[in-house]
């Protein structure tokens, strides 16, 4: 959380109060969430990530949040943060044996290796680790995850909520850049997984723009349309197909903040309109 300025102050005769100014958030409203896009979300799990890396490799050593419910994060342009740190804890617990290193939470409880020097190996990274699955994770992720990439998401959620030597905040996050958003000329899964061949033809019209013709769909990034993002125009061609109503799409020079390109999907495409910043693909039916 952004820090522009604190002073210290005696307020109630309470000597040497503390006083932040910080950067304005909006509140974390998981209803709210579950009803924005899946890249929206996504966003929102890797800055979380992003924080619990630096949590486990701060300056301080690793820190744990005891109280890591979701108000005590806000939303700032689209990523978490947080911002009570009144619980925040630099002291891995001490053990003489691993029995010392219980971690009880409601659905189920985990046992972590005592080390030599007498310190539980990692218990602050998989508490926090763990608080991330239970409150985001679980509800941000799957919901409504492209289907390409259900069995990599699947398997980073179960990481985490088993706390397995693979679930470290480092590995999540290698795993979510390297798939998730790739550049264009990077040969990930991810992108051989979006490119696929359609039996259906589609006609490519330059310069063109469907200005009606709108149906609604779900996520969309407008409400009275159906606004999707793709990596390329097979995936448009993949998406057009699984649904009935869609006869075209138009490609915009818009992108999302992974790169992925915004596209109009059509239900007819009676009425083109020239316009140089977008192309139309209309189906070809016998």
């Amino acid at each position: 959380f952004q820090l522009y300025g604190y002073c210290y102050q005696d307020s109630n005769d309470i000597p040497d109060t503390l006083t932040t100014i910080t950067e304005l958030g909006s509140p974390l409203e998981m209803i709210q969430l579950l009803q924005t896009s899946w890249e929206d979300r996504f966003r929102i799990c890797l800055s979380l990530v992003r924080l619990l890396h630096y949590l486990a490799h701060s300056p301080l050593g690793s820190v744990t949040l005891l109280d890591f419910r979701p108000r005590q994060f806000v939303i700032v342009d689209g990523e978490l943060k947080v911002t009570d740190l009144d619980d925040a804890s630099i002291e891995e617990s001490s053990c003489t044996s691993n029995s010392d290193c219980f971690m009880e939470f409601p659905a189920r409880n985990f046992t972590l290796p005592c080390s030599v020097e007498g310190r539980c190996q990692n218990m602050n990274e998989k508490r926090n680790l763990y608080n991330a699955y239970r409150f985001f994770f679980t509800y941000l992720l799957p919901h409504s995850a492209p289907s390409s990439l259900r069995p990599l998401l699947d398997k980073i959620v179960n990481a985490t909520g088993n706390c397995n030597k693979h679930s470290s905040a480092k590995y999540f996050l290698f795993q979510c850049d390297c798939h998730v958003c790739p550049s264009p000329s990077v040969n990930s899964e991810f992108t051989q997984k979006c490119v696929k061949s359609a039996n259906t033809k589609y006609r490519r019209v330059p310069e063109a723009f469907i200005p009606d013709e709108n149906y609604r769909c779900w996520p969309s990034y407008h409400h009275k349309g159906c606004l999707l993002s793709v990596f390329d125009v097979s995936e448009a061609i993949e998406i057009c197909d699984s649904y009935s109503q869609c006869k075209a799409f138009v490609l915009t020079n818009q992108t999302t903040w992974t790169g992925r390109q915004l596209v109009f999907f059509k239900m007819a495409s009676n009425h083109i309109m020239p316009d140089p910043d977008k192309i139309t693909y209309v189906k070809v039916t016998d």
